[in-house]
């Protein structure tokens, strides 16, 4: 399959041999690889804090009496930050980019946001059907794991990257055991097993950026809108 060629990849001057057009390609590939593997730590940063903080603030209300309104709010804040900065970074790593590359890396960035508002829908619609107090918060806080997961399964078998695959299933693991857990337990092992996991994707891909190594599985690079060449 030929790789797509950047938009602003110009030469100025005469005709390149076919060896230094490669050698250019493979150059910028790389330069544009280790740019997307910095955001995708970002993006998995920002989803890990959200996880962090607002099921462990939540968890704070059961134990330490936080007030409910303060956990609510740093949710809301947190999950919608994270649901826009996602699909804003998927839709802006597909630029300068042709071919299905740019079309999937913004079609799965907006699956997130697309997803999460449909789930939200759901969930309220059984509220309304009589579902409330713990089985409530065991639904929301279970599910939006869940989903999470699920996309990121999605996204490791479309990408071809077991880095996200592996994270996908942690995540519904994570998701299930914090319903078995119960009340407030669940908000503990969403935290601390749900967050810990997307924090640790986002060290592994600034630890590939800084190291200037490109994922071998090419899961980042494609998800995010850039084909590199695997060895």
């Amino acid at each position: 399959m030929t790789q797509p060629v950047p938009e602003d990849l110009e030469v100025d001057g005469p005709p390149l041999s076919p060896a230094d057009s490669l050698a250019l390609i493979d150059a910028e590939q790389g330069r544009r690889a280790r740019r997307i593997q910095v955001g995708a730590a970002l993006t998995c940063g920002v989803w890990g804090v959200a996880y962090l903080v607002s099921f462990g603030l939540w968890y704070l209300t059961r134990e330490a009496e936080l007030p409910g309104l303060v956990a609510g709010v740093v949710t809301v804040v947190l999950f919608v930050g994270a649901l826009v900065f996602s699909a804003w970074y998927g839709v802006r790593a597909g630029y300068g980019v042709r071919g299905p590359s740019r079309v999937s890396a913004a079609m799965y960035g907006c699956s997130w946001t697309i997803s999460f508002f449909a789930l939200t829908a759901v969930n309220v619609g059984l509220e309304l059907r009589g579902v409330s107090g713990d089985l409530d918060i065991l639904l929301w806080s279970g599910s939006s794991l869940l989903l999470a997961g699920a996309l990121y399964l999605a996204g490791g078998a479309l990408f071809h990257s077991w880095v996200d695959y592996v994270v996908g299933a942690w995540t519904m693991i994570a998701a299930a055991g914090s319903v078995f857990a119960g009340v407030p337990g669940n908000f503990l092992v969403l935290s601390l097993a749900g967050g810990g996991g997307f924090l640790a994707q986002a060290v592994f891909y600034g630890w590939l950026s800084r190291c200037g190594r490109v994922d071998g599985t090419g899961g980042a690079e494609r998800a995010l809108g850039v084909n590199v060449p695997t060895t």
